[in-house]
C-alpha cells in the first residue's frame, strides 16, 4: 500500500541510498560547485532503526546489510534505482507530502527500513566509515533543499534576547498601546513606536542561562554580537548572515580597533565559529561542551540532487559554506514569546528571538 511522507523525510532517505549507490561522498565547496571536489570512498554506512543499528557495508557491486536478525546482500544498483525514483517523485510534487513511488515500498521492505528518519538520540541521521569498515564512524546530519529544512538554530523561547527599555518611563496605558500595535508579527512596528515615543532598546542579556553560557563559549561578549544581528534584521530587513555580519562590523558593538575587524576578521571569525558549533551540536537549552559532539559534519542535498559532504575536520570549506548559506528567520511571536514589552522587577524589557535557517534557492 502506498504511503505519504514529507519531502524532508524522503530527502534523508534519498541521500542515504545515493551514498550506497555511488560508493563515495564528495567534499563540499562553499558555493556548492561540482568542480574540483575530493571524493571520499565510503566503506560502510550505519543507520539506526527501531530495533537497533543497521550496517550497510559496500562490497564491490553489492551492499552487505547486517543488523538484528538480518544478514543479506543487495545489488548496489538497486539503491541507485530507488534513489532516482525518490528524487523524481520529490521534484514532481507541488505539495510537501509526497506519495511513495511505485516499487519503492517493496524495496524498503526488502532492506527492512520501517522509519524514513533515523531513530537516534544524538541528532545524527547516519554514520559513515570512509576507506575501511574498521575506520572511525563520522556522524552526519542531512539537510536538503529538496524540501523544508530543519533550522540550524530553532531554540524557541530559550533563544530569546532581552533588550531593556530605556530613555523614558512609559505609563501603563502607553505600554498597552505599544503592545497592541499592529498584528502579532509586527515586531518592527512596535520597536519603531517605542523609538517615536522617546524610548530606546538597549541589549541587556540572554533570556536563558544555558544559552547565555553556550554563547560565552564562542566569546564572553558574543551575545551582544547576535543581539545586534537580530536587531538589524528587524529594523533594516537584512536576513543573510553574511550581510548581517558586515553590518555588525560597521556597528562595532565591542568598540574594538578597525585593524582587528578588517585585517583579522574578528566578528566574521566569531560568527563562523558560532555557525560551526550550531551545525555540530550546539543547542540553546543543552549545555555545550565545545566540539565534543556525535555530529561530525553535514550532508547537504542541493536542488540538483547532488550530495555535498562537509566535515568538521575540514573546517575552512565548512564554515565558508555555512557563512554564505544561512540567514536569520522570524519565529512565531506567540509560540516563542517575544516582540512585546514585558515588566520584570519593575523594568520593562523587549525580547527578540534568534532563529537561523538555511537559504533556500
Amino acid at each position: 500500500m502506498a504511503f505519504d511522507a514529507t519531502k524532508r523525510e524522503w530527502s534523508e532517505l534519498y541521500a542515504f541510498f545515493r551514498i550506497l549507490s555511488d560508493g563515495f561522498l564528495a567534499e563540499g565547496n562553499p558555493d556548492l560547485s561540482l568542480e574540483g571536489r575530493t571524493l571520499l570512498p565510503v566503506a560502510m554506512v550505519q543507520r539506526i532503526e527501531h530495533d537497533g543499528p543497521r550496517q550497510y557495508i559496500i562490497e564491490g557491486n553489492d551492499v552487505w546489510l547486517k543488523g538484528e536478525n538480518i544478514d543479506k546482500r543487495i545489488p548496489r544498483e538497486d539503491f541507485g534505482t530507488v534513489a532516482d525514483l525518490i528524487l523524481e517523485a520529490i521534484r514532481n510534487s507541488r505539495e510537501d507530502d509526497v506519495m511513495s513511488p511505485d516499487r519503492v515500498e517493496e524495496f524498503l521492505d526488502e532492506v527492512a527500513i520501517y522509519n524514513l528518519e533515523a531513530q537516534t538520540e544524538d541528532r545524527t541521521d547516519l554514520s559513515v566509515a570512509f576507506y575501511s569498515v574498521d575506520a572511525p564512524l563520522y556522524g552526519f546530519c542531512v539537510r536538503s533543499r529538496l524540501g523544508k529544512m530543519f533550522p540550524l538554530l530553532d531554540g524557541g523561547r530559550t533563544a530569546n534576547l532581552k533588550f531593556e527599555q530605556t530613555g523614558i518611563k512609559f505609563a501603563s496605558p502607553t505600554v498597552s498601546k505599544i503592545n497592541g500595535f499592529g498584528e502579532d508579527d509586527n515586531v518592527v512596528g512596535r520597536m519603531l513606536m517605542i523609538e517615536r515615543l522617546g524610548g530606546k532598546l538597549k541589549f541587556d542579556d540572554v533570556a536563558d542561562k544555558i544559552f547565555r553560557n553556550n554563547l560565552a563559549m564562542i566569546d564572553l561578549r558574543f551575545s551582544r554580537v547576535v543581539a545586534e544581528m537580530v536587531r538589524t534584521m528587524h529594523l533594516d530587513g537584512i536576513t543573510k548572515v553574511r550581510e548581517l555580519t558586515e553590518a555588525v562590523e560597521r556597528i562595532n558593538p565591542h568598540k574594538i580597533k578597525d585593524e582587528l575587524i578588517m585585517k583579522n576578521g574578528y566578528y566574521r571569525h566569531k560568527v563562523q565559529e558560532f555557525l560551526l558549533a550550531l551545525a555540530t551540536g550546539m543547542r540553546p537549552a543543552k549545555i555545550y561542551y565545545g566540539p565534543d559532539s556525535a555530529i561530525s559534519g553535514l550532508l547537504f542535498v542541493n536542488t540538483d540532487g547532488n550530495v555535498h559532504c562537509f566535515r568538521r575536520e575540514n573546517r575552512r570549506p565548512f564554515v565558508d559554506f555555512l557563512y554564505n548559506n544561512t540567514r536569520l528567520e522570524k519565529g512565531s511571536t506567540d509560540k516563542d514569546k517575544y516582540g512585546y514589552l514585558e515588566k520584570e522587577n519593575g523594568i520593562y524589557y523587549f525580547k527578540l528571538n534568534l532563529k537561523i535557517g538555511f537559504i533556500k534557492r
